[in-house]
Protein backbone atom coordinates (compact mmCIF):
# COMPACT_ATOMS: atom_id res chain seq x y z
CA UNK A 1 0.00 0.00 0.00
CA UNK A 2 1.77 3.47 -0.98
CA UNK A 3 1.44 6.24 1.50
CA UNK A 4 -0.32 9.56 0.68
CA UNK A 5 1.77 12.76 1.33
CA UNK A 6 -0.17 16.18 2.24
CA UNK A 7 2.83 19.00 2.43
CA UNK A 8 1.55 22.27 3.82
CA UNK A 9 3.81 24.98 2.89
CA UNK A 10 3.71 28.18 5.08
CA UNK A 11 5.27 31.78 5.01
CA UNK A 12 4.22 35.20 4.68
CA UNK A 13 3.21 36.59 1.41
CA UNK A 14 6.04 36.70 -1.34
CA UNK A 15 8.14 34.33 0.75
CA UNK A 16 8.30 31.74 -2.40
CA UNK A 17 5.43 29.26 -1.08
CA UNK A 18 3.48 29.38 -4.26
CA UNK A 19 7.16 28.80 -6.39
CA UNK A 20 7.99 25.81 -4.16
CA UNK A 21 4.24 23.73 -4.32
CA UNK A 22 4.75 23.70 -8.41
CA UNK A 23 8.22 21.92 -7.72
CA UNK A 24 6.55 19.17 -5.66
CA UNK A 25 4.87 16.19 -7.67
CA UNK A 26 1.15 16.34 -5.86
CA UNK A 27 -2.13 18.20 -6.44
CA UNK A 28 -1.52 21.86 -5.55
CA UNK A 29 -3.89 24.12 -3.53
CA UNK A 30 -4.25 27.36 -1.96
CA UNK A 31 -7.18 29.89 -0.66
CA UNK A 32 -5.80 32.09 -3.20
CA UNK A 33 -7.23 29.95 -6.11
CA UNK A 34 -11.03 30.17 -4.55
CA UNK A 35 -10.68 34.31 -6.09
CA UNK A 36 -9.42 33.52 -9.66
CA UNK A 37 -12.05 34.28 -12.25
CA UNK A 38 -12.73 32.23 -14.72
CA UNK A 39 -11.50 34.88 -16.87
CA UNK A 40 -8.29 33.48 -14.58
CA UNK A 41 -8.29 37.43 -12.73
CA UNK A 42 -7.45 37.33 -9.04
CA UNK A 43 -10.27 39.31 -7.42
CA UNK A 44 -9.92 39.10 -3.48
CA UNK A 45 -13.01 39.39 -1.27
CA UNK A 46 -12.54 39.58 2.44
CA UNK A 47 -15.52 38.90 3.18
CA UNK A 48 -15.53 35.78 1.31
CA UNK A 49 -12.48 34.96 3.27
CA UNK A 50 -13.54 32.51 5.88
CA UNK A 51 -15.56 30.82 2.89
CA UNK A 52 -12.28 30.33 0.44
CA UNK A 53 -10.51 28.41 3.60
CA UNK A 54 -13.46 26.10 3.87
CA UNK A 55 -13.18 25.29 -0.35
CA UNK A 56 -9.49 25.04 0.14
CA UNK A 57 -9.72 22.35 3.11
CA UNK A 58 -13.08 20.79 1.39
CA UNK A 59 -10.69 20.52 -1.69
CA UNK A 60 -8.14 18.82 0.20
CA UNK A 61 -9.80 16.00 1.73
CA UNK A 62 -11.60 15.38 -1.33
CA UNK A 63 -7.89 15.01 -3.20
CA UNK A 64 -6.93 12.82 -0.34
CA UNK A 65 -9.85 10.75 -0.40
CA UNK A 66 -8.82 10.09 -3.94
CA UNK A 67 -5.07 8.93 -2.49
CA UNK A 68 -3.43 11.89 -4.25
CA UNK A 69 -0.72 13.78 -2.98
CA UNK A 70 -1.48 17.04 -2.03
CA UNK A 71 0.42 20.41 -1.59
CA UNK A 72 -1.54 23.65 0.15
CA UNK A 73 0.41 26.86 -0.09
CA UNK A 74 -1.31 29.29 2.13
CA UNK A 75 0.04 31.69 4.91
CA UNK A 76 -0.65 29.31 8.10
CA UNK A 77 0.61 32.12 10.00
CA UNK A 78 -0.26 30.89 13.68
CA UNK A 79 -0.01 26.43 14.48
CA UNK A 80 -3.95 26.22 15.00
CA UNK A 81 -4.33 27.47 11.15
CA UNK A 82 -2.79 24.01 10.00
CA UNK A 83 -5.07 22.01 12.53
CA UNK A 84 -8.24 20.59 10.10
CA UNK A 85 -5.06 19.88 7.64
CA UNK A 86 -3.41 17.84 10.63
CA UNK A 87 -6.92 16.12 11.09
CA UNK A 88 -7.39 15.17 7.78
CA UNK A 89 -3.74 14.15 7.24
CA UNK A 90 -4.32 11.35 10.31
CA UNK A 91 -8.09 10.56 8.92
CA UNK A 92 -6.47 9.85 5.53
CA UNK A 93 -2.63 8.34 6.88
CA UNK A 94 -1.17 10.44 5.11
CA UNK A 95 2.24 11.29 5.84
CA UNK A 96 2.38 15.13 7.06
CA UNK A 97 5.07 17.31 5.68
CA UNK A 98 5.35 20.75 6.89
CA UNK A 99 7.67 23.44 4.80
CA UNK A 100 8.46 27.02 5.77
CA UNK A 101 8.82 29.45 3.06
CA UNK A 102 11.23 32.41 4.31
CA UNK A 103 12.28 33.90 1.18
CA UNK A 104 11.60 37.83 0.06
CA UNK A 105 9.95 38.45 -3.46
CA UNK A 106 7.49 40.33 -4.40
CA UNK A 107 3.66 39.17 -3.62
CA UNK A 108 1.56 38.24 -6.21
CA UNK A 109 -1.00 39.87 -4.11
CA UNK A 110 -0.03 43.26 -3.88
CA UNK A 111 -0.83 42.66 0.08
CA UNK A 112 0.22 45.64 1.73
CA UNK A 113 2.90 46.30 3.78
CA UNK A 114 0.75 46.86 7.06
CA UNK A 115 -0.98 43.77 6.28
CA UNK A 116 2.66 42.31 5.73
CA UNK A 117 3.27 43.65 9.58
CA UNK A 118 0.36 42.41 10.88
CA UNK A 119 1.10 38.88 9.94
CA UNK A 120 4.82 39.16 10.97
CA UNK A 121 4.06 40.10 14.23
CA UNK A 122 1.62 37.37 14.74
CA UNK A 123 3.98 34.64 12.91
CA UNK A 124 4.17 31.07 15.25
CA UNK A 125 7.44 28.66 14.34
Amino acid sequence: MQTITLTLIRGLPGSGKSTLAKTIDAYHLETDMYFIDTNGHYKFDAMQLKKAHLWCLTQCELQLKKSNNVVVSNTFVQQWEMSSYRSLAKKYHAKLNIRVCTGSFNNQHQVPQETLLKMQKKWQD
